[in-house]
């Protein structure tokens, strides 16, 4: 029986976008029930994927090694996913390869320029594919504007909504929450997740809060983030969560005024889709895939002048208000075609035009 190895070493950094994909994806592949082919999961720890996933899969522990050429996975496979862009792991062999891109960001983040090493592995995984699948259409255009992709089959393909039901236990709340109204935006705290923007809008909204989550451990919110809070003097109104889990995320997301997200630059976008599962109002970026991924019923933000953003927020909460049952129901509807189940389809079918 033919065999895929999904390299989904990430899956370990679940409070991350990579980790959240490789996790809903292998768990669509595990729904799929297929059964003409065997599939490899590449990770660290795999006895927590083993108790969830049996004998569906194959199983290979991550070594870090094995990023060294001469130390490759000597196993010919008959096909390579590499899940994630930025994976140093590679092939021994020459064998079928499936590369999945989710953004070039690294290019604004890290070094425009070629010679960079970054540049060049993704370069080398671009040459070494036989089929690449992107995220969003932005991911494919970003793509084409900064590389010469290689004439191979391309495929974009969205991912799903982590949040397909609501299962938020009745008088649940977390440890932190809000005494009164509040807008609500999670992910890493860096420089282009753009919060600092929010705290500059919320001095100019006296009637909400602001909570934050995801993890803030890092240099801009010790910085630029905290600076502006003091500089506002917002202590009591910006409330820090940390990383939270999903039970609370369910929560602030089931009970804020709005989601807020002036992300600079995005290869997806889920926060948004998982807000718009609770019929929340969205309001985005206008900024790289947030205006594919929101649709027609988010508001967006063109430029960061605080009294600008606010005039958006209070503009279009206005809107929202007046037609509540009908946006409601759009960003459902929308929040639902997100499928992850779906996405492991169509991966599906990607994986047998290549074996």
């Amino acid at each position: 029986m033919k065999n895929v190895f999904l390299e989904s070493h990430n899956i370990k950094n679940l409070h991350f976008g990579f980790g959240q994909f490789n996790y809903h994806l292998i768990k669509g592949l595990y729904e799929a029930q297929i059964d003409d082919f065997k599939m490899t999961l590449h990770a660290k720890n795999l006895s927590k994927l083993q108790s969830e996933f049996g004998d569906y899969f194959d199983y290979k522990k991550y070594q870090s090694f094995r990023r060294y050429p001469l130390l490759r996975i000597r196993k010919k496979y008959d096909l390579w996913h590499s899940l994630n862009q930025n994976i140093k792991i590679e092939p021994y062999h020459d064998i079928p390869y499936l590369l999945t891109v989710h953004d070039v960001n690294f290019i604004e983040e890290e070094s425009s320029d070629m010679n960079h090493e970054r540049n060049i592995r993704f370069r080398e995984k671009l040459e070494r594919s036989n089929a690449i699948t992107y995220i969003s259409n932005f991911a494919k255009a970003s793509t084409h504007a900064h590389f010469n992709v290689p004439n191979v089959p391309e495929y974009v393909i969205y991912n799903g909504n982590p949040i397909r039901d609501v299962t938020l236990p009745e008088n649940y709340q977390p440890k932190l929450v809000s005494d009164k109204p509040y807008l609500f935006s999670i992910g890493e705290f860096t420089p282009r997740k753009n919060f600092h923007t929010l705290v500059e809008m919320l001095a100019l909204l006296p009637e909400f809060n602001l909570i934050l989550s995801g993890n803030n451990n890092t240099e801009y919110a010790a910085g630029k983030l905290a600076e502006t809070i003091q500089k506002h003097n917002l202590q009591e109104r910006v409330i820090i969560t940390g990383k939270i889990g999903d039970t609370d995320k369910q929560y602030y997301l089931q009970n804020c005024a709005a989601f807020v997200f002036p992300s600079l630059r995005e290869g997806f976008g889920i926060p948004p889709i998982e807000a718009m599962r609770f019929g929340k109002p969205v309001f985005l970026s206008n900024k790289t895939s947030l205006p594919e991924i929101g649709g027609d019923h988010a508001f967006f933000w063109d430029q960061y002048d605080a009294e600008y953003m606010a005039k958006v927020l209070e503009n279009g909460m206005h809107t929202f208000e007046t037609n509540k049952k009908v946006y409601e129901e759009a960003y459902i509807k929308r929040a639902k075609s997100f499928d992850w189940n779906a996405t492991a389809k169509e991966y599906e079918n990607v994986y047998r035009s290549l074996l």
